[in-house]
């Protein structure tokens, strides 16, 4: 017991008994922060091709799946147990083609000015992004791929900014 209370002092979501908890931060200043996080999804040629030319069976797939991480960015905090509901300034998802994969590229941008940072809710969007980007396409294939969903930066906050590495 005492090794997790001295490792609990360390990590801001557990209290001393090693239990978890939601961080205060009612102390922290109001500031602006923002958030990056990517995912691809790769498939098939023919898969993306069908996506390209707008043939897919249940209709507008891009479209849809751009939506769908907007709203999941929103309801964030009722998805990851810890996270502290926030006031979402800005939520922008961009699905770009890539014939290299062949598949798509996401990205989440995600802004606020708040005590905490966006990250989870950037991280949450392209997720849920790419899940219903393979919802949409699963009939034309079911070995479609999700990879790498990753956070490509953040900015402001105690922790400072934070760019991924190439």
């Amino acid at each position: 017991m005492e090794q997790i209370s001295q490792n609990a002092s360390n990590l801001t979501h557990l209290d001393s008994q090693g239990q978890a908890q939601m961080v205060d931060v009612s102390h922290k200043a109001s500031t602006v922060r923002q958030a990056v996080a990517a995912a691809s999804v790769r498939m098939l040629s023919e898969t993306f091709a069908t996506i390209q030319a707008g043939n897919a069976p249940k209709g507008d797939v891009l479209g849809t799946a751009s939506l769908a991480g907007i709203m999941a960015a929103k309801q964030t905090a009722n998805l990851i147990p810890l996270c502290h509901p926030l006031p979402l300034h800005k939520v922008e998802v961009q699905i770009e083609p890539d014939s290299q994969l062949p598949g798509y590229q996401i990205t989440a941008m995600v802004k606020t000015k708040a005590e905490t940072g966006v990250e989870m809710e950037a991280l949450t969007a392209v997720s849920v992004a790419a899940l219903t980007l393979y919802d949409m396409a699963k009939a034309l294939e079911k070995s479609i791929s999700i990879e790498s969903i990753r956070l490509v930066s953040k900015s402001g906050g105690k922790s400072g900014d934070y760019h991924q590495s190439e």
